[in-house]
């Protein structure tokens, strides 16, 4: 029997760094500042585990007009907030020069018991990504979902890379966030399920066992949520041009509406050993959108530009009945384009080529970043 049809409604969650205007070095936020940001946006902000972090989050959506609104609207508030306290929100997944060892964390349980935990993992944490809730009401249908879009996660990132430098190097990856992010446990590409109780039975070895306390210390690449009857894509990047944003999410959004559709149609996306998704998921991670995945219908290495259009086609109807076709083919940009990773390299290399030293040409990176984090809001 056919699942009732998802609602697809949504939310996004987007995390930033903190940058002191003066410096560009990451900034530890004055309680006064949490304060601030507290009070103009309640409980849709809230601390993360580095004190020079911040997080966001929508309310539930229904369509991208309103989520334009108001992921404009989150970014504003936060900077023109921070601004009061020279500090700047950069939407970039890993700061250009910052310094592990200058970081603390930040003083909540949570967070605390987490720096506990990790070790000198934690330690390495100071990065941050974005996150697509979609509304999945059916448990199983939620599983289902997950299995099959396990396909698609290369692609999500490669669209949103946005970290390639970690303590002033060029790391020759476009997301070294992912690089850091798999040091942790309980990371990288889920497993597949035959069933909502055979995850529930897997997670509840650990919690049972006191290994965790519940469910949302799973940090999949894509998981089920323990708070929202989503399905929770965290793969990404978060993007400094809030187009990108809005465009990965409508993409996520519509291979969902897409993989339920075919599933109407007693049809499923093929099931892909996780080694050739994994491999997918390290060129994406090393080159983004001006290399090759693999198609692994075809077997064949095929340029992303190729694949992107072939998936913008291949959505285009859910597109039209999510009405977001516009942002899903704002994919096409980014690929001509290129990523927020691209152009901090391309930044980097046109300041050093200038004359800069490379102290001057990493704060030129960050000043980028600022202007790239609010434009369009």
């Amino acid at each position: 029997m056919t699942p009732k049809e998802p609602s697809l409604t949504f939310g996004i969650e987007e995390e930033y760094h903190l940058v002191d205007i003066e410096t560009r070095d990451l900034r530890q936020a004055p309680q006064e500042l949490m304060d601030a940001c507290e009070k103009a946006l309640g409980e849709q902000v809230s601390p993360e585990f580095f004190r020079s972090q911040i997080e966001i989050g929508t309310h539930v959506l229904t369509n991208f007009k309103d989520a334009r609104a108001e992921l404009g609207r989150l970014r504003k508030t936060i900077s023109d907030t921070c601004r009061q306290f020279g500090v700047a929100p950069i939407a970039a997944s890993t700061h250009p020069f910052a310094k592990k060892h200058s970081l603390q964390t930040t003083q909540k349980e949570r967070y605390q018991e987490l720096a506990r935990d990790f070790g000198g993992v934690g330690r390495r944490l100071a990065i941050c990504g974005m996150h697509v809730h979609a509304g999945i009401e059916d448990p199983e249908l939620r599983i289902d979902l997950m299995n099959q879009a396990r396909y698609f996660l290369p692609h999500f990132l490669m669209l949103s890379t946005s970290s390639p430098m970690w303590e002033g190097d060029d790391t020759g990856l476009r997301s070294y966030r992912l690089a850091i992010f798999h040091g942790l446990p309980r990371t990288g590409l889920p497993q597949r399920f035959s069933s909502y109780d055979e995850f529930m039975r897997t997670v509840s070895v650990l919690i049972d066992n006191n290994i965790i306390e519940d469910a949302s210390k799973v940090w999949w690449d894509l998981r089920p949520s323990t708070r929202f009857p989503t399905l929770e894509m965290r793969i990404t990047d978060v993007t400094p041009r809030i187009d990108d944003a809005l465009s990965i999410a409508a993409l996520y959004l519509c291979v969902l509406r897409m993989l339920y559709r075919r599933r109407k149609q007693n049809l499923t996306w093929r099931p892909y050993p996780a080694f050739l998704i994994e491999e997918n998921r390290w060129r994406a991670q090393r080159y983004a959108v001006s290399d090759r995945l693999i198609d692994l219908g075809k077997g064949e290495l095929i340029a992303f530009a190729n694949l992107i259009k072939e998936l913008v086609e291949l959505v285009a109807e859910d597109a039209q009945a999510l009405n977001c076709t516009q942002e899903v083919a704002h994919t096409l940009r980014i690929v001509e384009e290129g990523t927020s990773a691209d152009r901090q390299i391309a930044t980097l290399q046109a300041r050093l080529q200038a004359g800069d030293t490379i102290e001057d040409a990493q704060k030129a990176v960050v000043d980028h970043l600022i202007t790239e984090t609010i434009s369009g809001i």
